[in-house]
Parts: C-alpha cells; structure tokens; sequence
C-alpha cells in the first residue's frame, strides 16, 4: 500500500475508534502511532515521542490557554456573571423578551474575560435561569436562550480555540482577537433578534420584565466595573501593542482573582476549586493537542494532506464552493464533536486547501485571519446542535422536566441566526478585516 492510502486507511480508523467513544485526543494519537511506525518505521516513532511533546508544549504561545481558563474560573466564582445580567436587565429587562436579551448580553461580556463557551453557559445558566423562570419565561425557551448564549464565550475574545488556531497556523493571536470581537458582537445582536421575534409571536413564552429607574440601572452598571476594568486592560492591550496575550493573560487572571477574592469567591475551598478546574481543563487540551500532533506528523509523512490540497485545488469548483463544502464537514462534524477537536483534527488539511485558492483576492495573511474566525462560528454551532450539544446538555441537566429534544426546538431558531452570519461573513469579509486597519 502506498502512503496515503495508509494514510485514509487510519483516518478510517479514527473515526471507528471515535465512534467507540474513545477519547479524540487518546484515538488521534493511536491512529496516528500505528500509521507511523508503519510507514515510516517503529524506531522514528519512538525517537519522535521522545522529543515530540517537549517540542509542542514549549511554545511560549500556549502558555495563554491555562491563564485564559484560570482566569474564567476566577471570574465565575467571583459573581462577575450575577453583576452582568444585573446590569443588562436593569436596561432592556422590560422589553419583550427583555431579560432574555439580557441573558445574551451578559454571555458576552462574561465571554470578554472567560474563553470558554462551556463556562460561560454553566455559570450564566446558574444565575439567569431562575431568574427567567421567576419572571414567567418557559423554562425551555429559557434554557435556549443560555445554551446560545454561551456559544458567545469562544466568539468574543479572549477565544482558547482561536489561540490554538493561531498557534496550527502561525498567524498573530492578536490580529485573531482583533478580527474576531466585530462578528462576536454581530452575533450577540443576531441572538437579540431571534428572541425579539419569538417574543412577538408567542409573548407567553417571554414576557416583559419590571422597568428599573435610573438610579437603579446606574447603580447596576458601576457593579460591573470589574468586568470593564479587566476587559479594558486585557483586550485593550493587547490591542493597543502594551502586552502580548501572554502578558495580557497573566495580567487579567490576577486582576480577575483580586475580584473574586474580595468578593468572597476565593473563601473556604474556592480557590484550590479554580487551580483544580484550570488544571483539568488545560490537561484535556493538552492531550488533545499532542494526539493531533502524533497525528499530523503521520499525515505529512504519507503527504496526504498535501495530496488531498492539490486534488481539492485541480478540481474544476469555484473557490466558493470549496469553502462551502469546508464549512458543510464542518457543519456535520460538530453534531458528534466538540469545537476544539475538529480545529485541531481539519485545520492540517482544510487550510492548505483554502491558502491555495483565490477568495476574493485576498492577500494570504487576510485569507488565513478571516477563514480562522469563519471556522470559529462554524465550529461553535456544533455547541448547540444536536445529537451531542454539549451547552444544550449542560443547560437541560439545570431545568426540571425540560426534555432536551424541546429546548433544542427553540434553539433552532439561533441556529438559523448562526447560519445567516456565516453567509455574511463568507461574502463580506470586510466584516471580519475592518478591525485590523485600526
């Protein structure tokens, strides 16, 4: 057998061990074992172990993904999130669907210091759920709303996936987090919309909420100083060229702990609860990233990803198409898997493909930012769709009686709202690159 047929033979064999529910990054780092010392050889392999972590865990650029997650343990048990829906409902929480929006806007601000979309719907779940419940709002509508919502926690930056895309593709995470803040806040206002609409056609479901006065709402906004305070220093200075991200990051999990340990978030066994959630979470990304690697090694031995490019750019398709047809694997991938496995799992094979076409007449630094924040919105959709849907998983076990099969009825609606974005973004990617010409 020729390399890459051994090369699709053990992409076969991933996604059989996937299918057995053995973990992506332990089936990665099999497949790819087995396919290495095959192809080229038992003794490389082992030579590649030998310096093949240290190589990839070294990089100074990863250092942001456990700051990034410590930082959103602090600010979830610091009630940043409580301070945030306080602050939106105290606004728009009489509108019609007002305090779902509110939901939304608070997933947003809380993405701004948390990167996980994951985080953001639990702790958001935790605080606007029973408030929504309280106001009238059907619990499964509710629990749409934030299993949505959360999809914000990876769009608005800081993103741990857009880091780890940056880091495939050697491009700037600060241009990454740049580019991505405009089509956050575009979906954000997209979510509005949708509960908006629903709210109209069936007010039952979302009801108008109490009018705050003035002096309530200005009181309600000066509590989320902290949240403003940190995403300032953070994304401002990264964005202003003060601090690189790690600096950022580090700077933002120690403004953020301060918070929370004034708060009281830190008391009793608070703290030793952040360190141990960071440090599981950064170890099952980093088990993932080294199984991708073993991976991916493998395929370039066997030239498969290269083959596959060049096969993808001789066909006689519109570039568009291609993207298209990028976007639909991507589309079905995220009904059984989660977001970051399927960047580290497509991106050796999907961006060659996509750097080698003209879309748009893109330069290729444009090319490779803007198709990064496309594949973060397609790969967030995959939070919210079912079978898998793990926001929506998370959320139902929050809700009493709710069946998941209803509240991934009202989530429907978002997703439509998902899927117009990315046309948008597909075709004007001006909506993506506006931010780096600032």
């Amino acid at each position: 057998m020729t390399g890459i047929e051994w090369g699709a033979l053990m992409f076969v064999f991933l996604l059989v061990l996937l299918a057995l529910r053995v973990h992506i990054g332990m089936a990665m780092m099999l497949a790819g074992s087995l396919g290495y010392g095959i192809v080229g050889g038992w003794e490389p392999l082992l030579n590649y172990f030998k310096s093949g972590a240290y190589a990839r865990f070294s990089n100074y650029d990863l250092s942001v993904v456990p700051l990034f997650l410590l930082m959103g343990q602090f600010a979830t048990h610091g009630g940043l999130s409580r301070a945030l829906f306080k602050a939106g409902n105290a606004f728009i929480g009489h509108w019609k669907g007002g305090m779902a929006m509110a939901a939304v806007t608070s997933c947003a601000g809380f993405g701004a210091i948390c990167g996980s979309s994951l985080a953001t719907a639990a702790t958001m779940g935790q605080v606007a759920l029973p408030e929504m419940t309280k106001h009238g709002y059907s619990q499964r509508f509710a629990a749409a709303v934030i299993a949505a919502g959360g999809t914000l926690g990876i769009l608005i930056p800081p993103s741990v996936p857009l880091v780890i895309y940056a880091i495939l593709t050697e491009q700037n995470i600060a241009k990454l987090f740049m580019a991505a803040f405009i089509p956050g806040i575009v979906a954000m206002i997209g979510y509005m919309v949708v509960i908006s609409i629903i709210a109209r056609r069936k007010p039952d479901e979302a009801p108008a909420g109490d009018r705050f006065s003035w002096g309530q709402r200005l009181k309600a906004v000066l509590e989320t100083w902290p949240v403003m305070l940190i995403f300032a220093v953070v994304i401002g200075g990264i964005y202003g060229g003060l601090f690189t991200p790690t600096e950022a990051a580090s700077i933002g999990t120690v403004a953020t702990a301060i918070v929370a340990l004034t708060s009281g978030g830190l008391r009793g066994k608070g703290f030793m609860e952040c360190i141990y959630g960071a440090a599981a979470s950064t170890g099952m990304i980093f088990m993932i990233l080294i199984g991708a690697d073993v991976l991916n090694v493998f395929l370039v031995l066997t030239r498969l990803n290269t083959e596959l490019a060049a096969w993808v750019i001789g066909l006689d398709m519109a570039p568009i198409a291609v993207l298209f047809t990028i976007i639909a694997i991507y589309l079905v991938l995220g009904c059984v898997m989660d977001s970051l496995s399927m960047i580290l799992l497509t991106i050796p094979i999907f961006f060659p493909i996509i750097m080698g076409i003209d879309l748009f007449g893109l330069d290729p630094e444009a090319k490779a930012i803007w198709f990064g924040i496309i594949v973060l919105m397609v790969v967030e959709i995959g939070l919210i769709t079912p079978p898998v849907g793990m926001n929506v998983f998370i959320i139902s076990s929050m809700t009493k009686g709710v069946p998941m099969k209803e509240i991934f009825a009202y989530v429907m609606a978002f997703l439509a709202s998902d899927l117009l974005r990315i046309v948008a973004l597909v075709f004007f990617p001006v909506i993506t690159l506006v931010a780096l010409k600032f």
